[in-house]
């Protein structure tokens, strides 16, 4: 049996990070300008160019190195270290954590929408020329 480790997967790391984030593939795919099929190629390959890393990485919200450098372990050491600091502190009269959304998920849905708007009108457009040729 071989000691060598084994290369880092960094399209599972991408994935591990992606489900965490409680991310679909689809809207990983809006955010970085891809379709979803394409995400699921790259969560499938074991090294990703740069580019597409940076982009993947700030999209996550994360680095490209903590997706590099990704473990399981890791994570679960994390969680079980923020948990016993939540559990020790006092955030306000609640006790409840205030967690912010970094987006306006409207601004999002809006976003789509026009990007929908906007092949439509694109295939409308393309279909008037094809049928102006006729």
């Amino acid at each position: 049996m071989s000691t060598a480790t084994k290369p880092k997967h960094i399209g599972r790391n991408i994935s591990r990070i992606r489900e965490l984030r409680g991310m679909k593939q689809e809207a990983l795919a809006f955010a970085i300008g891809t379709s979803q099929q394409s995400i699921s190629i790259i969560e499938g390959t074991e090294n990703v160019d740069e580019e597409k890393l940076k982009a993947i990485a700030e999209a996550l919200g994360v680095s490209a190195e903590a997706i590099k450098n990704y473990s399981d372990d890791a994570v679960i050491n994390y969680f079980n270290t923020f948990n016993e600091t939540v559990s020790s502190s006092n955030f306000g009269t609640e006790g409840t954590l205030n967690n912010n959304c970094t987006f306006n998920p409207l601004d999002k849905v809006v976003e789509l929408y026009e990007r929908l708007v906007q092949a439509e009108k694109d295939k409308v457009e393309y279909l008037e020329k094809l049928f102006k040729k006729e």
